[in-house]
């Protein structure tokens, strides 16, 4: 058991302060004067196992890049100042006066707060805080951000839209289940997502979980070396009415899981239960899957996403840009739609690109600072990118022989190298996953994916491997 917490509710603006002088180790002083030093302290409860600490920040896009791109810092910090494991959750000041909650994470039921320590369950309320209920916040539920109405639709995705919010007004009636693919970053997460929101909205009763393959795989492992398969059976076999599942084709070629997975689609199946999962790629061409399994998937309606078309790219920009409060002239979306065409996810964090560059300089988002910016994530107009061109550029950025890249070593220090040359020759190149992974010493494609996935999500918040592949491009 952790000692007792022992700080008067005075102490804790002043432990903040605290914990921004030690940020000026870590962060540049531009980037903290900008994110991380308009942060409000408003409260904190001491418990026995942690400190959960609430701060506010200015608006909206704010809290959202301090949540995508200093969480682990400020964390860090406080935990660091203080001496004890800290939580962080994220208000946004309105110009009400008062505060919207914004959760880093997924929420859960506090555990109670220590009767023994001098820190006050009330700690320092601000007169002016509004702390709204978390409602169905978890990692099994679906997030409340996404959205039917916040979903763009066009030619591209319009019958994979159409059909997901047939299944979330009729679950289990015609499409179960519902199978939807798609190249990564085009909305697929956000449409399970959206269902599960929308059957939550009509039937507030209704219990539904959304969880990735990975997910499952990983309780299914734990389960199994802790003697726990009668609760992990009992949890997706009888405890939902409707179960998303993002990036099944992750289960292929584990035998386990997809054996479990088999008798759990079967008892929800039979019991008239919705089952909606999602791939990056159609049942046929999942390598490694069992045929059982892959019937099962096409019992229902295999729906697909293409890349959207530029009209839609467009809308995308325009639907984000208002979202955010972010100023969008129409001649840059109309750039940056023409030049970014195969990844929402990547047009979306250009525009969050372009918003921070706006909020450090104090400069207008316009067409010549678009121009600028895309300079480091496309390569110009008529430029022809080779797989051995890439490998040379990556090899020769982290100064490795291409045969490193191409070894068996999962070291760091080429492991990350050859997982951005992958990302690179997959972004330039188009090629699929297992042909490039013959140009890696015959690496699974599974493999090839999982590199893609992690370099994207990478470029979002990583600030080391977003300035590599930036100087990669310059280099190509």
């Amino acid at each position: 058991m952790k000692s007792s917490i022992h700080f008067d509710s005075g102490q804790w603006p002043e432990l903040w302060q605290a914990s921004c002088r030690l940020f000026e180790q870590t962060v540049v002083p531009n980037q903290l004067q900008a994110w991380i030093l308009p942060l409000e302290f408003v409260d904190a409860i001491a418990t026995e196992e942690t400190i959960k600490i609430n701060l506010a920040a200015p608006n909206d896009f704010s809290a959202q890049w301090v949540r995508e791109h200093y969480y682990k810092i400020i964390i860090s910090g406080l935990s660091q100042i203080i001496g004890h494991p800290c939580e962080l959750t994220l208000t946004v000041k309105e110009d009400t006066n008062e505060l919207k909650l914004n959760f880093f994470e997924p929420q859960v039921q506090s555990p109670p707060v220590l009767a023994s320590s001098s820190v006050s369950p009330a700690m320092i309320r601000g007169s002016s805080t509004k702390t709204l209920s978390a409602g169905r916040s978890g990692s099994d539920y679906p997030d409340s951000r996404y959205t039917f109405d916040s979903f763009v639709v066009g030619a591209s995705n319009q019958f994979a839209h159409a059909t997901a919010v047939a299944v979330a007004e009729q679950p289990a009636r015609q499409y179960n289940p519902l199978f939807l693919y798609s190249p990564p970053g085009l909305g697929k997460t956000h449409l399970l997502h959206a269902i599960g929101n929308r059957l939550i909205a009509h039937n507030p009763d209704a219990r539904v979980a959304y969880l990735s393959a990975e997910k499952f795989v990983n309780e299914l492992i734990d389960s199994l070396q802790h003697r726990r398969m009668p609760q992990f059976r009992s949890k997706y076999r009888d405890s939902f009415d409707m179960i998303l599942i993002d990036d099944i084709q992750f289960i292929a070629g584990k035998n386990t899981s997809e054996e479990e997975f088999f008798h759990t689609f079967n008892a929800l199946h039979s019991s008239k239960r919705q089952i909606v999962v999602s791939s990056d790629r159609p049942p046929k061409e999942i390598e490694g899957l069992e045929e059982r399994v892959r019937t099962r998937f096409e019992w229902g309606l295999v729906a697909d996403i293409s890349p959207p078309e530029i009209e839609t790219r467009i809308a995308i920009l325009k639907s984000k840009a208002e979202r955010d409060d972010i100023y969008l002239p129409d001649d840059v979306a109309t750039f940056l739609a023409s030049y970014v065409k195969s990844n929402v996810r990547e047009l979306e964090g250009v525009l969050i690109r372009l918003q921070a560059q706006s909020s450090l300089t104090g400069a207008e988002i316009s067409l010549e600072m678009a121009k600028h910016e895309l300079k480091t994530l496309v390569p110009e107009e008529g430029s022809c990118f080779t797989i051995e061109s890439i490998q040379s550029a990556v090899a020769k950025h982290y100064r490795l022989k291409v045969q490193e890249l191409k070894s068996v070593t999962r070291v760091r220090t080429v492991a990350l190298p050859r997982q951005i040359a992958m990302y690179l020759i997959r972004k330039y190149t188009g090629i699929g996953f297992k042909e490039i992974g013959l140009y890696f010493g015959g690496k699974d494609h599974t493999t090839i994916l999982h590199a893609c996935q992690k370099i994207e999500a990478g470029l979002e918040g990583d600030q080391e491997i977003r300035e590599a592949v930036e100087t990669i491009q310059n280099l190509l």
